[in-house]
């Protein structure tokens, strides 16, 4: 049986990469023109939202925040989930300023498999359906994996990241075939190794695995749009992270390192671009739409990528993290007070 299974796996190591070339070549070009025609569909003829419900997780702060006002700004009812229950409150208002029928901030943690029970079923009880569900809590890291005092303190970003967002799918599914409903996902462009992230982009990662798993097996019954962004206007690009022992804390400084001379797209463009592509039933988008380079840039040729990553975010040996060549690069230049909108310079950040 060995010999057989051998010899099956050699002919198939000969056949099937010509075959594939080839078969690739007449498929191909009809497919992306079919593709093409699809996306022009979709613009043609997006979403109308208005009056619809929509669920966001981590809507106190950043991209969820701006979420909330681009929804609310199309006439939808919302239901948003945060821990900080006064921020959220005041979320909340202005989103019924803006323009939405009805709001309801749910205080919960998405780590708690509780909390996101809860939050789906208060949805349903009191709007009486789900239309869109947006994946959005998160929480950021800085720091280098082997630096790290206990690994298990990490253990939060993947209950907030990954476990966050299945459980609150989970809970959310049912309602969301009824009504032939959407779930966003912010991934994160994950696929960019970026020293002192092993862990958020591990979480982010898992994220985008398991609803591209998920998309295979709801069908068309709930389509799904996996957000990727790059910086964004956010916490984390303020300087709010996890570090070494676990604990939160806001350090600007470390932001530099991190974030370095890359611009820092505004949130509520941001927002926008995310609720256009979901209400076009998009698979994918990646916001600021230039970061999409990067992931071309790392499945051709990784070796470079991981050299400039090497180059710009690590420090000599022995060197503290703000010796890295990135944090250098804003320090001298000045660069951050073009490329960093006002609002992440403010230190006025609570760890909460």
């Amino acid at each position: 049986m060995d010999i057989v299974t051998n010899l099956v796996d050699q002919f198939l190591n000969l056949v099937a990469p010509p075959v594939s070339f080839f078969s690739l070549c007449f498929f191909l070009p009809p497919f992306l023109l079919l593709k093409s025609f699809l996306s022009v569909l979709g613009y043609i003829f997006s979403e109308d939202v208005a009056g619809k419900v929509v669920l966001i997780t981590g809507a106190s702060s950043g991209i969820g925040e701006n979420l909330a006002y681009e929804y609310a700004r199309r006439g939808d009812c919302l239901a948003l989930v945060a821990r900080r229950q006064n921020r959220l409150r005041a979320v909340a208002d202005n989103a019924l300023e803006i323009g939405s029928p009805d709001v309801i901030a749910i205080n919960g943690d998405v780590s708690k498999v509780e909390d996101c029970r809860r939050s789906v079923e208060e949805t349903i009880n009191h709007f009486g359906r789900l239309d869109h569900l947006v994946n959005n809590a998160g929480i950021g890291m800085a720091c280098m994996f082997e630096e790290s005092i206990d690994t298990t303190e990490f253990r939060n970003i993947m209950d907030t990241n990954f476990w966050g967002a299945s459980f609150t799918t989970r809970f959310a599914l049912p309602h969301l075939r009824d009504t032939k409903g959407k779930i966003a996902v912010l991934s994160s462009a994950s696929w960019l190794p970026t020293p002192r992230m092993s862990i958020y982009n591990a979480s982010k990662a898992a994220l985008r695995s398991l609803f591209e798993t998920l998309r295979v097996e709801v069908g068309s019954d709930v389509k799904i749009t996996i957000v990727t962004p790059g910086f964004v206007e956010s916490e984390l690009t303020r300087g709010k992270f996890v570090v070494r022992d676990g604990k939160v804390v806001v350090d600007p400084d470390m932001r530099d390192v991190v974030v370095s001379a890359m611009p820092v797209a505004p949130a509520a463009g941001s927002a926008k671009a995310i609720v256009d592509s979901v209400c076009r039933g998009d698979r994918y988008l990646t916001v600021p739409s230039w970061f999409r380079v990067t992931y071309h840039w790392k499945v051709s040729c990784p070796e470079v990528i991981e050299w400039v990553l090497r180059l710009f975010f690590i420090p000599s040996s022995g060197s503290p993290d703000e010796e890295a060549l990135s944090k250098k690069i804003v320090d001298y230049t000045g660069i951050k007070n073009i490329l960093y909108p006002s609002t992440i310079q403010s230190p006025e950040l609570k760890v909460d």
